[in-house]
């Protein structure tokens, strides 16, 4: 009995901590909602564009760490609201200049286009734009061509190595633990499938990669020619003999403008702003974020839907910090938002390398019945592959950015026999009754029958027989045609328009300015969606759940270990689920 008491008492203490904690989290919300004063940048301020944070669509929630005593510098903007932050800061007098920090930029290279392409609109201010840092990658150097004067540490350098894509393969491993997965594809280019039934790069993926990295990598060498006035054979030169190898050698070759320390580039700064004392007025954009009001106004409303992550069924859990994209969240509101009269056209922003090709479909009816109603355009961030092309190929526009990763229009399904590995490495075998010959069908304890393995090829076919004629729909194709740019091919967005999968290369704000001709608005304010949630449940799991802990994982391991632990569990989820989405997570280097 005391055990009893004992038990039920800690219990009852612990309700009570939670829902005082609770009720204090409400109040100083409703505090600070009532009292929230916006930060104050102070004169003759530097803003600080740095590359080493990943910006998704939409800003990271951080409610919680402002209330609490953070700093409104911790925010994270959303890629858009650097955007249109840094047009705002064109005629901002409080902000002088602009200081671009390289990280090793975890950004895809459509985010890094759009931040280049938004540097470059602020440089029409006649504002100065600099770029300092102690190591500049490819990607860090790509966004920092644009600024008038690059600086680096002595000591530091530049990679110019030149582009490289490596693929893990995993079906050693599960040849020796006995494991066979039987897959099950449609498209001669669909290579999610590769990891587990070849150990190398079919000859198909490697002409796809081939090609479309090579555009990237064109790209990139084109806009530094043009950035440094230095002819695109000499760059492509220089990493092929691996001229550049520290600062000196890049600023010999004028990729650099200079060396500098830390004390000698912030007394440049000083001069550049105009500031007086030794501390220069450093802006960084969540606290700029948080000071300035960039938003639009008016009566009517185009209804900015981003739609960034994993493709998946059902409903999404709230504070995940790896958002996916889930069907019924997605299908209840682009329904709300196609019945609601205030919004006149709607852009749906898409960055996902595609998941569940169910999930996919039901989108895509839903956007199919939008469109019916109110213009609907597609922009395309870092990907809009397989699943990701799917929900989007029923737009009136689709905008592409040139790095772009889309099209991977094919459909596979593989599911694993684990019969071998579960007797020969654990002893366990599996016996039962059933009272039909298909019953067990998927079982992983058992190999599937030829009937079976027919059934699952007929499956994959008519999933993808069906995308082909989505695509061949909404982009007025002939289906044969379609087959044909289609095979689970991989292509940039650049590429994407010559064959017809892509409208016209352009940002966000290029479609959402194409959503308002087509509806004919002069002036007009934009709703983001999904709206951000500030229920506390949500604050809580954002702030101390999966957010957190992701956090721990990625600094105790290190970044890219942490990436190879996500592309890990994407390819368990792959498993015993028709999927349509893109073959690799590339990481580009």
């Amino acid at each position: 009995m005391k055990s009893f008491f004992k038990i039920f008492f800690a219990s009852l203490l612990a309700l009570f901590i939670f829902t005082l904690i609770g009720v204090i989290i409400l109040i100083a919300i409703a505090a600070g909602a009532s009292r929230h004063e916006k930060p104050y940048v102070g004169e003759k301020g530097l803003l600080v564009l740095d590359l080493g944070v990943a910006y998704r669509e939409q800003a990271k929630d951080n409610t919680l760490n402002n209330l609490f005593g953070g700093d409104a510098s911790d925010n994270v903007p959303g890629l858009y609201d650097i955007v249109r932050m840094l047009h705002y800061a064109k005629y901002d007098t409080a902000i002088k200049g602009l200081l671009i920090k390289p990280g090793q930029n975890p950004n895809g290279f459509a985010t890094s286009e759009e931040l280049r392409l938004a540097v470059l609109d602020f440089k029409l201010s006649k504002k100065f734009v600099y770029a300092y840092g102690e190591y500049f990658s490819q990607k860090d150097y790509y966004v920092a061509s644009a600024a008038d004067k690059i600086y680096c540490n002595p000591n530091g350098g530049v990679d110019w190595g030149g582009f490289s894509v490596k693929l893990s393969f995993f079906k050693g491993l599960l040849d020796k633990l006995e494991i066979e997965p039987e897959v099950f594809y449609a498209g001669k280019f669909k290579s999610a499938t590769e990891p587990f039934r070849v150990t190398q790069m079919t000859d198909a993926n490697r002409l796809q990669t081939t090609v479309w990295l090579g555009d990237l990598y064109s790209d990139f060498l084109q806009k530094t020619a043009e950035a440094r006035n230095i002819d695109t054979a000499k760059l492509h030169q220089w990493a092929n003999e691996g001229t550049i190898q520290n600062a000196n050698d890049a600023l010999t070759h004028h990729l650099f403008d200079g060396l500098k320390y830390d004390d000698e580039i912030k007394d440049l700064l000083l001069k550049q702003t105009g500031k007086k004392g030794h501390e220069v007025n450093f802006v960084p954009l969540g606290k700029y974020a948080d000071a300035v009001d960039f938003s639009t106004s008016g009566d009517r409303e185009i209804a900015v839907v981003y739609a960034q992550g994993d493709i998946v069924g059902g409903k999404s859990s709230s504070g995940n910090e790896e958002k996916n994209i889930a069907s019924e969240d997605f299908v209840k509101l682009i329904r709300k938002l196609r019945f609601d009269d205030n919004v006149k056209a709607i852009v749906f922003r898409v960055n996902s390398p595609g998941g569940s090709s169910l999930a996919s479909d039901e989108i895509w009816r839903e956007i199919s019945l939008a469109k019916k109603e109110k213009p609907v355009v597609v922009s395309m961030g870092d990907y809009a592959a397989s699943g990701g092309y799917y929900i989007s190929c029923s737009g009136d526009s689709i905008f592409a950015d040139r790095g772009t990763i889309t099209g991977s229009i094919g459909v596979f399904s593989i599911l694993p026999n684990l019969q071998g590995f579960f007797k020969n490495k654990l002893g366990v075998t599996f016996d039962g009754v059933k009272t039909a010959p298909y019953a067990d069908m998927g079982s992983s304890d058992r190999p599937l029958t030829d009937v079976e393995k027919h059934f699952l090829q007929t499956d994959v076919n008519t999933i993808y027989n069906q995308f082909l004629s989505r695509v061949a729909s909404g982009r007025k194709k002939d289906t044969a045609y379609v087959d044909s740019i289609a095979q689970g091919r991989v292509w940039t967005g650049q590429r994407a328009i010559g064959i017809g999968l892509v409208d016209r290369t352009g940002t966000l704000q290029d479609a959402i300015a194409c959503a308002a001709r087509m509806a004919k608005l002069n002036a007009y304010k934009t709703g983001e969606y999904p709206e951000r949630s500030f229920s506390l449940k949500g604050l809580l799991q954002g702030s101390f759940g999966s957010g957190m802990k992701a956090d721990a994982v990625r600094e105790s391991i290190g970044e890219k270990q942490y990436q190879m632990l996500l592309q890990t569990k994407k390819l368990q989820q792959m498993f015993g689920v028709t999927q349509t989405r893109l073959p690799f997570d590339f990481d580009v280097r």
